[in-house]
């Protein structure tokens, strides 16, 4: 390469390089000032006096940067969480993240009576033992052991902290079937770690602004149309988040007890020998309200040393913690018939099986059959 040309290249590139330097790039345009910056600057004028030059300044103009004041909350979920009767500590996440150009703290409450068209669903019942707590170490997970702020301190521009809603399903109410919640945070004073700041209030607009004072302006636009909730510009901003009970599991227990019936000696208090009639009772219990557990099967295997004595299988009746209070309907032992309750004994392998259609919540079905001492 010849020396002309490579003194062409050398400045070309020197002059792309400076273009570079001069253009501000995304990331310094997009630079936010902080609240409370000092912004100064002196003009100055030259002239000429019987052809000599001369300068002279400006006095100095300076203001201070005022508080833009922004925020954003969202739910960390887009989709109705499933619950079943009874949950506890079910937790939902928002995340707040603030937009205003200074470090402050946000005030947390939560609504549970949303109105109504917010969000789909069903809204017809409240969580219980409702708490809201803060992710304090940032890691998104809650530790109940870290997590026990109640509002979000210090926060800077730009940053974004995670907010628990924790509250219990209630277990009690059979008509429930959807809930929704309400998490709004307010924009509030900073300055002391540890300390809960006050709600910001606005500069009134009609005040000429103040080049030495920091003027409080709410900017944000997040107005959802919904009077008493959230209005553009008040230093507000709220989320929303749904439950849907969606039972998919019951709490069913299964008690058994076994008792002599007779031992062909004494009448008052039978014992268990050889040749006594033993009846084992098998009580199904349904704990959980309005939600019933459908095709209950009950397998037992008669235990050895016992026989299995044909067509005493009963199914359907009132039982207590494994005891049969109140026999129910003889069953066929060869499995035949429908209905609500249905039975059968395989002697090949001494299984005794009772079929219950249905245990409502709250309920309880009992099972039975009986057996010889060998």
């Amino acid at each position: 390469m010849s020396p002309p040309a490579l003194r062409y290249l050398l400045s070309g590139g020197t002059a792309i390089a400076a273009l570079a330097a001069a253009t501000p790039t995304l990331a310094q345009t997009a630079a936010v000032t902080p609240a409370g910056t000092i912004v100064s600057n002196t003009a100055q004028a030259t002239y000429t006096v019987n052809g000599n030059a001369q300068t002279t300044p400006s006095n100095t103009a300076t203001f201070v940067v005022d508080r833009k004041v922004n925020l954003a909350v969202v739910a960390a979920q887009s989709a109705t969480t499933s619950v079943n009767f009874g949950d506890t500590s079910v937790i939902t996440t928002f995340r707040v993240t603030n937009n205003t150009n200074a470090t402050q703290d946000f005030l947390l409450t939560l609504a549970q009576l949303m109105p109504v068209g917010l969000l789909t669903g069903a809204d017809n019942f409240d969580l219980d033992n409702v708490r809201i707590v803060v992710d304090v170490d940032g890691d998104g997970l809650y530790d109940p052991a870290v997590d026990t702020a109640t509002f979000i301190d210090e926060l800077e521009t730009d940053k974004t902290r995670a907010v628990f809603v924790i509250g219990d399903i209630p277990s009690n109410n059979p008509a429930a079937t959807g809930a929704q919640i309400g998490l709004q945070a307010i924009a509030a004073t900073g300055g002391a770690r540890g300390t809960q700041g006050t709600p910001l209030i606005p500069t009134p607009l009609n005040t000429v602004n103040q080049d030495a004072e920091i003027d409080v302006v709410f900017a944000d636009n997040d107005n959802d149309g919904l009077l008493g909730y959230d209005a553009a510009r008040n230093g507000r901003a709220w989320a929303y988040a749904s439950f849907a009970v969606t039972t998919t599991n019951v709490s069913l227990t299964v008690t058994k007890s076994a008792s002599v019936v007779s031992d062909g000696i004494s009448t008052l208090n039978p014992k268990a020998l050889p040749g006594a009639i033993v009846q084992y009772c098998l009580t199904v219990q349904n704990a959980t309200p309005s939600t019933a557990a459908a095709n209950v099967n009950l397998t037992d295997i008669v235990p050895a040393n016992t026989t299995y004595i044909p067509g005493s299988l009963s199914v359907g009746g009132i039982g207590a913690n494994g005891v049969c209070l109140l026999n129910g309907v003889s069953i066929a032992d060869n499995g035949s018939g429908t209905g609500a309750y249905r039975g059968s004994y395989d002697a090949g392998t001494r299984t005794v099986t009772a079929t219950i259609a249905s245990v409502p919540g709250g309920t309880s079905v009992a099972a039975s059959f009986r057996v010889t001492i060998d």
